[in-house]
């Protein structure tokens, strides 16, 4: 039986209690008020044979049902249908909000995990895009139990009191069809953007290959009249020094407090992809380290920073290094500087590391690299055509970044403004919708 008006009226959330101001046609319920379900529980494995369609939290990640037999679901479920949404528990800082689609001709069933709402006089696709807008997520965040993470629980009689605006039903429909096609072009435009982020590791190994090639400088060498058979190879202890001891600081360079220091945890800080050591103070404290001048590259030799495959270059005077961190400094008459930062970046330290239960690079390990090393004026017109590259590339790169952060944004823009019915599809002449259950 449908409820009356009045009875409708009197679940309807207070005006004092309303978070914020809607079109008059619209209406505040909690979301206890507005839900039909009935908990029933079912034990697949009195089933065991038995095909179902399980809405668990980890496969709503594909937005696809797991497709399992009654003996391998290992705990009780919830009997759910078609059209019912899904409003996770677990961590509610994780926006997962999902709707029982139907897949297959198997029997729908969901985890414990979900808070199930039904109603059938609003449209699922409309409460799964409220459940998922920002007001909504701060109620879900506003009465928790657990201490975070995954042991975090959002409690079903507190978001049972949370206030959902409903509009007349055909609003219901456009504010959803709004919503997609905005979404779709926003979506578009972000894959768009991540395809610049994830293709520039494929680019950059592309532009490294061809510098320690010769391909870069080809047309150099031909303008120049520089022969292609310049180039030799060398044995890295030929053209760099290995730092990988120890210097004990003078008691001036202590007292100073001026020489950067840096830690092999520093390897993995963000930054740009060419990263330069330029700051951090030395710390009187600081017991024996290695010292290791400009024109340096160092990157970690020991511990799980070597599988982050970080490199950095010295660009202050001298830095104090943690003996966790290698250098390899280079012999001028050979190597310039940036040139064998350059080339350290092609190199994978994780196909150097020696394969025993700790990551470790040791000196020996890299002495068997050979190092590409044409003439000094050659290896500065590779680095100045690197240093453009890695520039413009660099620049490309956070930019396609900061797109796919706005847009991501703009969705919660959009959704926050859908749900106090900004998005201009609202007929004020439609009446409330008639949402009682029975």
């Amino acid at each position: 039986m449908i409820k009356a008006r009045s009875e409708l009226v009197q679940i309807s959330v207070p005006e004092e209690e309303q978070p914020y101001e809607v079109p008059k046609n619209w209406r505040w319920f909690t979301v206890g008020s507005i839900n039909s379900y009935q908990s029933k529980n079912i034990d697949p494995s009195e089933n065991p044979e038995k095909e179902y369609e399980l809405y668990s939290v980890p496969s709503s990640e594909y937005d696809y049902p797991e497709l399992v037999l009654g003996r391998e679901i290992g705990s009780t479920k919830a009997d759910v249908k078609k059209g019912d949404v899904l409003l996770c528990k677990i961590n509610p800082r994780i926006n997962r909000v999902w709707i029982v689609s139907k897949h297959t001709d198997r029997a729908l069933l969901a985890s414990s995990e979900w808070i199930i709402i039904r109603n059938e006089k609003i449209q699922s696709d409309y409460l799964m895009c409220c459940f998922r807008s920002p007001y909504f997520r701060q109620y879900m965040l506003s009465n928790v139990s657990g201490v975070g993470g995954s042991l975090m629980r959002a409690q079903p009689k507190f978001v049972s009191k949370y206030p959902v605006p409903i509009p007349p039903f055909p609003e219901q429909q456009r504010i959803v069809d709004r919503i997609e096609r905005l979404f779709d072009k926003l979506d578009e435009a972000k894959e768009k953007a991540q395809a610049v982020v994830d293709g520039f590791e494929d680019r950059k190994a592309a532009i490294l290959h061809q510098a320690f090639t010769g391909e870069l400088t080809a047309e150099w060498r031909r303008i120049n009249n520089v022969s292609s058979g310049s180039w030799t190879y060398e044995p890295l202890e030929n053209v760099f020094t290995i730092k990988s001891g120890t210097t004990i600081p003078t008691d001036e360079e202590k007292e100073s407090g001026i020489i950067p220091y840096i830690k092999v945890a520093d390897m993995n800080i963000p930054g740009n992809e060419v990263c330069i050591v330029t700051s951090s103070r030395f710390v009187d404290s600081c017991p024996i380290r290695q010292i290791i001048p400009k024109g340096s590259t160092i990157f970690p030799k020991r511990g799980g920073a070597i599988l982050t495959n970080k490199k950095r270059y010295v660009e202050v005077s001298r830095i104090i290094a943690d003996l966790n961190v290698m250098g390899i400094i280079p012999k001028q008459e050979y190597i310039d500087g940036w040139y064998g930062y350059y080339w350290m970046l092609s190199i994978d330290l994780r196909e150097i590391n020696n394969g025993s239960n700790v990551p470790q690079i040791n000196n020996k390990d890299m002495v068997k690299l050979l190092v590409p090393t044409p003439s000094i004026n050659e290896q500065k017109k590779i680095v100045s055509v690197l240093k453009q590259w890695f520039l413009k590339e660099t620049q490309a790169k956070e930019a396609a970044e900061q797109v796919t952060s706005q847009i991501d944004t703009m969705k919660k823009a959009i959704l926050a403004r859908a749900f106090r019915g900004e998005l201009g599809t609202n007929d004020p002449t439609e009446p409330p919708a008639d949402i009682g259950i029975s």
